[in-house]
């Protein structure tokens, strides 16, 4: 078979041995090894949950509290009656406050767990978002029995 300068012939036997087997596993077994270590540096240099801290408050878990202490990020507060059931998709709680309905927080969190507050007088501080449906719906970063 006649080449040009820039094309060679493949070899069978050269190619056979530079991907043998043991070479084939060798490099299987290191790109495993590297998305495991990359995944693990990612996953460690993630924030949020509960009991986590932010860049600008700490994490607060006590029986009355719980929460992120973060008065920058959550500077908006409510006081009510800790309900399940947001509006038409619109938060998965809601705080009844004096007033009727209208006047009520729909509430979601993705730092606390709100329904261990279902059926209590509670204080949340959190970040306001307008709401399609929802008058008032407010992201709660921390929570406060009364």
């Amino acid at each position: 078979m006649k080449t040009s300068g820039f094309m060679h012939s493949l070899n069978a036997e050269k190619t056979q041995k530079i991907l043998s087997m043991p070479v084939v596993v060798i490099l299987f077994i290191l790109t495993l090894i590297a998305g495991i270590w990359g995944g693990y540096s990612v996953a460690n240099k993630s924030t949020g949950g509960i009991n986590s801290s932010s860049a600008t408050g700490s994490s607060i878990q006590t029986s009355k509290a719980s929460g992120v202490m973060d008065k920058k990020t959550f500077k908006d507060s409510a006081e009510g009656i800790m309900r399940e059931g947001g509006m038409e998709g619109e938060g998965n709680f809601h705080l009844e406050r004096p007033g009727g309905v209208s006047q009520d927080a729909y509430l979601t969190s993705s730092t606390v767990d709100l329904s261990k507050y279902i059926g209590k007088k509670v204080t949340v501080w959190g970040q306001t978002f307008q709401g399609q449906k929802a008058g008032w719906l407010m992201d709660v970063g921390l929570v406060e029995i009364k």
